[in-house]
């Protein structure tokens, strides 16, 4: 090669060339971001035009089947509770046919109102015509709705992403695999955030779903389709994910009952994970429904050889039957506040009331305290998911248009390290609480980090579990996270997780049961709160909650790990009394 060897000689004229390198160099960037952007809007509306496409099959599967002259009924079919639909089609005075297009006409009619269907399955017609009459198992003919996330074969689970639109599954979900050979039959898909990282539920593909007790606010997230649907009657049943309160806070807003069992009591098996490789927090799935006999009964339904079978990493526990069913006076915990995060009037009321009646009922009730709900937040949950420096969520967004209600969650993904510590000192003399946040938003983890904060976690849990066993406790109630935020508050309000994500960390199964409404009284008691330190948090919570008279509340049940079903009748029990104080 002739010039090896050889000086490269800078002449004037290579300067005089630099700036319109320079020049093209911006000009093809901003070239390549439009046609990314434009890409991405062009896939985007192709995923609205499919789902648009979907749900008018589903609409002329239900008028074909109302001019076959079968249907009829609809309307008492869709006022049965799930063990009375169960009792009758079990008992064939119900058939499948008419139940599946009771529920995918009321499915219709509700996405017009709440956009929370995102696709239709039709395979559910082929499934309905191969159902076997020979063994009529516990969910046989029930409808079931699936959040976007679960891998259904043949449609995507998109988690409101850009980046997993036209990747259709190839395969079920082991839990809808399991749900299937239990007879019951899967026919929506429903809405979530994207990202799935918020108590919102809105996504640039999807839109907004809204609360069906007042559109103007969000019925929760990461689960928020499910509870949306299942709250208006278009679903009996529905399966949802939680990491950090997704299921529990859709069901709080929406007035439902929701349960995250305790992580791997159920095969997470082909469902797409927010943070997957992220080890801190448990993640879990579960059912959510009207009532807490639906939960039970699904749970006893997928509990089962089948499940065990098909994922070996689930423990072989069934249905503890003798557990849930038992009568036996129970000694509760209670706390109306985490140390963290101080209620609104409100959510203290739910727990102070329920509290009240289960003593009523021969229950014993003590005051219990929390271990330090600040610090596991910061220094275990906070490090936990940002261990990666926001790897994995950036990757995913990439050319994706970001949900305006998620920019406080991508704004501190893509900070610097360093100007999340700046953030940290400035704002540490006016808002501590905040300002530590930051502190530990900025530490991304070392491998032996990583290592020595899993050790932390492990004592944390056990010291945890000692000082409830010190304490002599079966279960636990506390605060559920409500009233429903007003649409637009959920991306700021992150921090309200302490209620919730706690019992991810510790791997604590744990339920919400609605229980009562807003009162006048506390929407007035709500003008004087201040919180703990009337920071920029605690008055966004306070403006995001206002104005809820009328909307549901909830109370959380908790349990210790793989005391699902302790769980379950601590929540059966609160359904019980509160419903017995209505009637009176």
């Amino acid at each position: 090669m002739p010039w090896l060897g050889k000086e490269l000689v800078v002449t004037p004229q290579i300067y005089q060339v630099i700036p319109g390198l320079i020049c093209c160099s911006a000009v093809l960037f901003k070239l390549l971001k439009w046609m990314e952007r434009r890409s991405c809007r062009a896939e985007i509306e192709k995923a609205r035009v499919n789902r648009q496409r979907a749900l008018r099959a589903m609409e002329r599967a239900v008028l074909e089947f109302e001019e076959s002259g079968r249907s009829g009924g609809a309307e008492s079919i869709l006022s049965l509770s799930l063990l009375e639909l169960c009792e009758r089609l079990q008992a064939d005075s119900l058939s499948p046919d008419d139940v599946l297009h009771a529920y995918m006409g009321k499915a219709l009619e509700v996405t017009k109102q709440l956009n929370c269907v995102t696709d239709f399955l039709p395979e559910c017609q082929t499934q309905l015509q191969n159902l076997s009459e020979e063994e009529k198992r516990l969910l046989y003919g029930i409808p079931v709705s699936i959040k976007d996330n679960v891998d259904y074969k043949g449609h995507d689970s998109t988690c409101g992403l850009r980046k997993f639109l036209n990747q259709p599954a190839t395969e079920d979900s082991v839990i809808v695999q399991v749900l299937k050979k239990q007879g019951a039959i899967p026919f929506v898909k429903t809405n979530v955030p994207q990202s799935l990282l918020s108590y919102g539920c809105c996504n640039p593909i999807f839109g907004q779903t809204v609360n069906p007790h007042d559109n103007k606010r969000t019925p929760g997230g990461s689960s928020g389709g499910e509870a949306a649907l299942i709250a208006a009657g278009g679903s009996i049943l529905g399966i949802g994910s939680d990491i950090g309160g997704s299921i529990r806070v859709p069901a709080a807003f929406c007035g439902i009952c929701g349960i995250k069992p305790t992580g791997k009591r159920l095969s997470s098996k082909g469902f797409r994970a927010s943070m997957p490789g992220q080890r801190i927090v448990e993640p879990a799935v579960g059912p959510l429904a009207r009532d807490v006999d639906s939960l039970a009964l699904c749970m006893k339904a997928l509990l089962c050889e089948d499940m065990f079978e098909l994922d070996p990493t689930v423990p072989p526990i069934p249905f503890n039957e003798k557990v849930f069913s038992s009568s036996k006076p129970l000694r509760i915990g209670y706390y109306e506040s985490d140390g963290f995060w101080i209620p609104s009037a409100s959510m203290k009321r739910a727990v102070l009331e329920t509290k009240q009646l289960l003593e009523e009922a021969g229950h014993t009730l003590v005051p219990f305290t929390p271990l330090r709900t600040q610090d596991a937040l910061n220094k275990f949950v906070t490090k936990g998911f940002v261990a990666d420096g926001g790897v994995t969520l950036l990757e995913r967004l990439k050319g994706d248009i970001y949900d305006p209600n998620l920019k406080d969650l991508f704004f501190v993904q893509k900070t610097p390290r360093i100007l999340k510590k700046i953030l940290y000192f400035l704002l540490k003399p006016f808002s501590p609480r905040i300002a530590e946040t930051c502190k530990y938003l900025g530490e991304a983890g070392s491998v032996s980090e990583q290592w020595k904060l899993r050790v932390a976690v492990e004592a944390y849990c056990e010291e945890y579990i000692g000082t409830w066993k010190s304490a002599n406790l079966d279960v636990l109630l506390c605060p559920a996270l409500g009233p429903a935020f007003a649409i637009g508050s959920a991306g700021k309000l992150t921090a309200t997780t302490s209620y919730k994500v706690i019992f991810n960390l510790l791997n604590f199964p744990a339920g919400v049961v609605p229980v009562s409404t807003v009162t006048k009284k506390d929407e007035e008691e709500l003008k004087g709160y201040v919180g703990y330190c009337n920071d920029l948090w605690d008055r966004t919570f306070k403006k995001g909650i206002s104005g809820a008279v009328g909307l549901p509340l909830a109370v959380q049940c908790v349990a210790l790990p793989w005391h699902d079903e302790l769980c379950l009748r601590l929540m059966r029990e609160v359904e019980r009394v509160t419903q017995k104080k209505r009637t009176i």
